[in-house]
Formats: structure tokens, sequence, C-alpha cells
């Protein structure tokens, strides 16, 4: 109780400790901080002792939204991304809407190309400074069947008329061939075949361009209301043949003439190739001289008709012509 002091002005007694308790406290517990670092582990952290500070807490929170926000903004696409940035900045700066919707005046689609750049008919000066867009124009042109045209007839009281190539599914299904050329019109009957020449406006420019056109009675009337266009008529082979009996003399010996002197040719090389033959083969060169000769002898002529000059030449007929007689009707 010698360590006892009273205190002066107040009712109680503090405690006070000696010099040499204190060294030995001091000394107990830079032992217990050895031990404690000696069996600390490498991987193992430090106690903290103090509570955090109010701006590392912050830092912390501000990571984990950025951490979220970049998260968020991966997960959409551009267009989403954009509307969002949009938002925000009208959010924070004000404005609206409108203000950034982009103007729509001067886009174009592929028709629109095709409008601006179309040609009726195409020839080798509008194929200079190609662009994309008469490119396009031009691959349109292309696909386009030009042996008939469809025709549009509402204006024909003011005698003007457009005319324009078919296209495929046309073609397909015989519009302008086996229908009536006429937009407007279906008909399958009495149709007939003019030939217009159209005389158009491109660019500034006047052009004409001679085309085909099946229509029917009616789109005719139609067609010829003002003055009266050049109709396409089959001519067919008795015609022809009256025609050709219609000719005068002149022309007739002309052509004997040149028909006889290519027989006189045929018959030399016939002549020579049967000398040039064996016996054993003579018979059967007689027989289809004999052949040859009735066939060249044309028919319903008389036997006093071979001394009066050579027999015509028949022409033969190649594939080509063949097809074109085959396909004569049909194109007229």
């Amino acid at each position: 109780m010698d360590n006892l002091v009273k205190v002066h002005g107040s009712g109680g007694y503090d405690s006070d400790f000696s010099d040499d308790e204190q060294g030995e406290s001091s000394e107990r517990g830079l032992k217990r901080k050895r031990e404690e670092e000696i069996l600390q582990k490498p991987f193992q952290k430090g106690r903290h002792s103090k509570v955090a500070h109010r701006s590392s807490h912050s830092n912390e929170v501000d990571r984990e939204e950025a951490r979220n926000r970049r998260a968020h903004l991966i997960s959409m696409n551009a267009f989403e991304r954009h509307k969002k940035f949009v938002g925000d900045y009208i959010l924070y700066y004000g404005g609206q809407m409108a203000d950034f919707k982009r103007s729509t005046t001067k886009d174009k689609t592929d028709q629109d190309v095709l409008r601006e750049n179309h040609r009726f008919l195409w020839r080798d000066e509008d194929e200079e400074d190609m662009t994309w867009e008469k490119e396009l124009a031009k691959n349109y042109y292309d696909k386009l069947f030009k042996e008939y045209c469809i025709a549009d007839l509402s204006r024909y009281k003011e005698n003007k008329f457009g005319f324009r190539w078919r296209t495929e599914d046309e073609v397909v299904s015989g519009k302008g061939q086996f229908q009536c050329g006429n937009k407007r019109c279906e008909k399958q009957e009495g149709l007939k075949s003019w030939e217009v020449n159209f005389a158009y406006v491109e660019r500034g420019e006047k052009r004409n361009a001679l085309v085909k056109l099946r229509i029917c009675p009616e789109c005719s009337f139609k067609l010829n209301y003002h003055h009266k266009r050049k109709e396409v008529k089959v001519i067919k082979k008795a015609k022809r043949l009256s025609e050709e009996n219609q000719e005068p003399p002149e022309k007739k010996k002309k052509k004997t003439r040149r028909r006889s002197s290519s027989h006189s040719k045929k018959h030399k090389r016939r002549r020579h190739r049967d000398r040039s033959a064996s016996s054993s083969g003579s018979e059967e060169s007689k027989d289809s001289d004999k052949d040859s000769e009735a066939g060249d002898e044309p028919e319903g002529q008389s036997e006093a008709d071979h001394w009066r000059g050579p027999a015509p030449a028949v022409e033969e007929k190649s594939r080509e012509e063949e097809f074109d007689d085959y396909f004569e009707d049909m194109f007229l």
C-alpha cells in the first residue's frame, strides 16, 4: 500500500506503476509481435487494426459501378448504345430527339437510281464515263426483251404514247405477243402487228426508235387515231410465187441464167464423179442420176418444156432458213 498516493483536491486515490513493471510489459509486447511475425504465413493477410477511410470506400464503390456499366455497354449492340448515349446527352445537357434525327431527303433506293439513269436505247456514247449508277441501269437494260413493246395508250387523243420493253415475266406469260400489248388490255384474238416510229425526249435530247407492237383491233384504233401506222403482215409462199411471176421478163432472164449456170456446174461435177466411179457401181449411179433428174424437174412440167432450156436448179435450204420459215408466223 506504499504506492498509493492521495490526490489533493479529490476524494479518491490513483494507482501509479513503477518503471520496472512498465519495462516488463513492453518486453512482453515485443515478444508477442516477434512470435506473430514468425508464425505468420506468407500468403496470410495482416490484421487490420484500424477502420478504413471513407475515400477508400468510395473509390471501391466507383470501381464496382464502372465494371457494371462496362458490362452493360458490352452487352448492347451499336444502335442501342448510340440511343443510350444520345439519351444521356439530352438528359444532362437538354434538347430534343428531333435534333438528332438524320435527314432522309437525299436517300435513294435502287429503283430511284434506275429511274434517273435508265435509257430506252443505249448507244456507244452513253457507255462512256460509266459510274456505278449507270452500270446498274445498263445491267437492267440488258435483261429486258426487245422484240416487242408494251404500250400505254391512255392519252391517245393527245397523240401521246408511252412505250417500254418487256420483262421476263411478261415474255413467259405471253404479254405483248400472244396478248394485247396495251398494258390495260388482255385480249388475245385478232391481234395485229404495227411498226411505230417512237419519238421521245431523253435528257434534253430528241431521239427516234422504230419499235414493234402487237395489239387488238380496239387498241389499233387508238394507235391510229390521228394518222395511220405501218402494219406488218405475213407474206406467204403463194404470194411470193405470184409476185415472182409478175416480175418483168428481163429480171426473169437474169435469174434463169444464174440458175442455168449453177445447174450446168452441178451436172459437170456429177459426170466427173460418175466417170471416176468403178464399173461395179455403174448401175447404182445410173439409178441415182435418174432419181436426181426426176427430182430436179418441177411439178406440172410437160415433156415439151425440157427442150426449151436447162431445168431450173432447186436450191437446198439451210437449217437457219428452215427455222426462219417455221417461226415466220410467230414472229412478225
